[in-house]
């Protein structure tokens, strides 16, 4: 399979309509009808559906963009300071928008004082479907692009490198892992766990997305292992190891109820 996608969709003078943002913007508005009907099922106040959904959305891009300046490339961005506002040069990073999430919320939590652990469960229900499509986003802009391999379905990037070779694309393996972890969190959410066990949905997303994403690490060519791993696993080693901690107390105390 050869991808020589374009990632531009439309180009007129200096404006331009790129595939990943068209992805971005789509994910947003799913996420806004998926959880407006969650939150209803809920009886949740919609007047601060919409609120909600603004302190996210902003307290996960900035911290996407001030984690991977921060995690990634701190020495280029204190070198070069404009760049920093450059988010049309690429440079989001998955741990830093959880952290940004994490913020936003619980500023929102404690201003509107509600039960943060039943609307933690709620709002990763969603989440998988922003990690399906801006990796599918990643995919058309032929960017975090897999190691070589010799596998049926390796593709070729003909816009990261001449003459392209066939490569894992991890951009869409992650794509799947959101898809799943969609079809999961809504399984046990109809079975009303967010009742019975507090966080377990929560849980079973942060370990199920930063667990396979540890996995995934040794397929992506562009990261630098230091000491046998990547920055992304040693990010991701802390939240997989309190998910998993934090969903045996789950078992275990219901298991003694």
């Amino acid at each position: 399979m050869t991808n020589n996608i374009d990632p531009i969709l439309i180009n007129f003078f200096i404006f331009s309509i790129r595939w990943y943002a068209i992805f971005l913007v789509l994910s947003i508005i799913l996420i806004i009808f998926y959880l407006k009907n969650i939150f209803e099922e809920n009886k949740i106040d919609n007047n601060i559906f919409y609120d909600f959904l603004l302190y996210l959305t902003i307290a996960g891009i900035l911290g996407a963009r001030i984690g991977y300046i921060i995690f990634y490339n701190l020495k280029f961005y204190l070198q070069n300071p404009l760049e920093i506002i450059m988010v049309n040069h690429g440079g989001l990073s998955s741990h830093g928008l959880t952290i940004g999430i994490l913020i936003g919320f619980f500023i929102f939590i404690k201003k509107y004082k509600l039960a943060w652990k039943k609307l933690a469960d709620l709002t990763v229900l969603a989440i998988p479907i922003l990690i399906i499509f801006v990796r599918i986003g990643n995919f058309f802009n032929s960017e975090i692009v897999g190691r070589v391999t010799n596998l049926p379905w390796g593709v070729k990037f003909l816009l990261f490198e001449t003459p392209a070779l066939p490569r894992h694309p991890v951009q869409l393996y992650e794509a799947i892992l959101g898809l799943f972890l969609l079809v999961i969190l809504y399984i046990f959410y109809k079975k009303k766990y967010t009742k019975s066990h507090p966080l377990l949905l929560t849980n079973i997303f942060l370990l199920g997305f930063f667990g396979a994403r540890f996995f995934l690490e040794f397929f992506k060519e562009y990261q630098i292992f230091d000491r046998g791993l990547t920055m992304g696993q040693y990010l991701s080693l802390p939240i997989i190891i309190f998910s998993l901690v934090s969903l045996l107390k789950i078992t275990m105390k219901k298991a003694s109820d």
